[in-house]
């Protein structure tokens, strides 16, 4: 049984419980009534998560964090054994710049082969915007790093939100969706999706384990940069349906 069918008496039930005025407002296709949904729950997500860390309500709970990852008496050190330091910096590594930009020219490439030239600009123009948007908010915020332990890696900028965590989410989840639109194998489309989610993952874990963001950092980064890829879906979705970019693969 495909996706598709496991979504629609979902959103069946809820097209008859809603008011006939209000049935416009809801997305006619399954996947993108999902998608937005998704956009509109991370959304509200971040938006909360930014005003309780703002108003100093989750500080407790994030320096307790970081405390209980370093090993009694010495903050120094990290708990676990000392190859899992340099595991944690090495996927670390993955939401940086290098990484990124060699991943987009690998995805980019694949595009390119394909000749989908309009989907390759709207990679680029996807990720840049989102990326534009993570220093922004990192200005708006400017929330002061950690400083409860030591770092265990060198860091700029402002703490909030992860700018790693929301880039990985970003970059990862963005791919792995206009990657699943190209092919029309559900269980293709979910093998991307779960990578796409699972670095997004690691990468936000690490940051937290090097001492460098605060918990909620990196939940901020997460939700901010899902919601951002929710809306490269949907904008994507109705780029393609005008034949602005390629259709996906048969």
């Amino acid at each position: 049984m495909s996706v598709e069918h496991l979504i629609r008496p979902v959103t069946t039930a809820v097209r008859s419980a809603v008011p006939a005025k209000l049935l416009k407002l809801i997305p006619k296709d399954s996947s993108v009534a999902v998608v937005t949904a998704f956009l509109a729950l991370f959304g509200w997500a971040f938006i909360s998560i930014a005003d309780e860390t703002m108003e100093g309500q989750t500080l407790g709970l994030d320096n307790a964090v970081l405390i209980a990852l370093r090993q009694p008496g010495n903050e120094h050190l990290p708990i676990g054994p000392s190859w899992l330091q340099t595991c944690m910096t090495d996927i670390s590594a993955l939401g940086g710049v290098s990484v990124i930009m060699i991943v987009l020219l690998a995805v980019a490439g694949f595009f390119a082969l394909k000749r989908k030239f309009r989907m390759m600009l709207y990679l680029f123009l996807s990720v840049g915007g989102g990326a534009c948007l993570m220093f922004l908010l990192k200005e708006f915020f400017s929330r002061p790093r950690p400083s409860i332990v030591p770092h265990l890696q060198e860091i700029s900028h402002a703490s909030f939100p992860s700018g790693h965590s929301m880039v990985s989410a970003i970059v990862y989840l963005t791919l792995a969706v206009m990657l699943a639109k190209n092919t029309s194998d559900n269980r293709v489309k979910a093998y991307y999706l779960l990578v796409g989610m699972s670095l997004t993952g690691v990468v936000g874990l690490s940051r937290v384990y090097l001492g460098v963001h605060y918990p909620t950092d990196v939940l901020g980064g997460w939700c901010a940069g899902a919601a951002w890829a929710a809306a490269t879906y949907l904008i994507g979705d109705w780029l393609e349906s005008r034949g602005k970019v390629e259709k996906e693969d048969p």
